[in-house]
C-alpha cells in the first residue's frame, strides 16, 4: 500500500510540471513472445498497436526484438532493437523510430512463490524521424537523436487458482517512469512520461498468459501541453522453449 501511494503522488506531481494538459482515450494492444532456446540464452520478439479509444486510427504501432541473457535465476540482460511508427495528427501522417535498447532485469517469487515482483532498468538510444510541410507537401527534415532511462517496478500478487489449477489469476500494480538523459531536440524534460498501470491477469499453465487493465500514461510536453491518456491495455504473452 506504501508503494501504491506512492505511485499515486508521484502522478500528482507529473500533472503539476504542466498548469494545462489535455486527457484522452487510448486502447493499447500488445503481443510478446520469448523463446528459450539454452539454459542461459533466450529471444523477444514483441508487436504493439495503439489505438485510438473508437479503434479506427493506429495512433503508433512497434516492433521489438532482443537477445537475453540469463546471469541467473533472477538477473537478466539483454540487448536488442525496435522500430517505431507514430502517427502526427498535425502533418495527418506517420514519423518512423529507431531504437536500440539495453536493460538490465531483477525478478522474483515470494509468498511461497504465489507473487512476484520485478525491477527493469532499459536504456534507449532513439533516432526519431522529423518531418514538416514543405511547399504543401510533408518531407522529412531532420532526424533527432535522444538518450532514455526507463525504470520499470512490476508486481503480481496471486488472487486465486482458476479451472482446477491449469491457471491462476492474479492482480497487476507497476509503474514506469522515463527520464531524459543529457541535450536533445525531442524532449528537453527530466521526466519524458509516466505509466502507471492496475489491471488483472490469467496465467495458464500452458505458459501463456492474458492481461487486462487501465494505464494512465502521462506524456510531457518541452512546448506544447501536456497529455493525460487513459489507455485500457490488452496484452498477451507467451514463453516458448526449443
Amino acid at each position: 500500500m506504501k508503494r501504491l501511494f506512492l505511485v499515486i503522488n508521484l502522478l500528482y506531481c507529473l500533472s503539476s510540471f504542466s498548469q494545462d494538459f489535455k486527457q484522452d482515450q487510448r486502447v493499447w494492444f500488445a503481443y510478446t513472445e520469448f523463446l528459450k532456446v539454452s539454459n542461459h540464452w533466450s529471444y523477444q520478439a514483441e508487436a504493439q498497436f495503439r489505438m485510438d479509444n473508437q479503434l479506427q486510427q493506429n495512433q503508433q504501432n512497434l516492433f521489438r526484438l532482443g537477445a537475453l541473457y540469463s546471469i541467473s535465476s533472477s538477473k537478466t540482460i539483454a540487448v536488442g532493437n525496435a522500430l517505431v511508427n507514430t502517427f502526427s495528427n498535425s502533418m495527418d501522417e506517420y514519423y518512423k523510430e529507431n531504437r536500440i535498447w539495453e536493460q538490465f532485469q531483477y525478478s522474483k517469487k515470494w509468498n511461497n512463490d504465489k507473487n512476484f515482483f520485478s525491477r527493469r532498468i532499459r536504456l534507449e538510444q532513439r533516432w526519431v524521424e522529423k518531418k514538416d510541410r514543405i511547399d504543401n507537401e510533408i518531407k522529412s527534415i531532420a532526424t533527432n537523436y535522444q538518450n532514455r532511462l526507463r525504470y520499470l517496478n512490476r508486481n503480481l500478487f496471486h488472487l486465486c487458482n482458476f479451472n482446477s489449477e491449469n491457471a491462476d489469476f492474479y492482480a497487476i500494480i507497476q509503474e514506469e517512469v522515463f527520464f531524459t538523459l543529457g541535450n536533445n531536440n525531442i524532449n528537453t524534460k527530466l521526466i519524458d512520461q509516466n505509466r502507471f498501470t492496475v489491471g488483472l491477469g490469467l496465467n495458464f499453465k500452458s505458459n501463456m498468459s492474458i492481461e487486462l487493465g487501465y494505464l494512465n500514461n502521462y506524456i510531457t510536453s518541452p512546448s506544447k501541453t501536456d497529455v493525460m491518456n487513459h489507455t485500457i491495455s490488452i496484452s498477451v504473452t507467451q514463453n516458448l522453449a526449443l
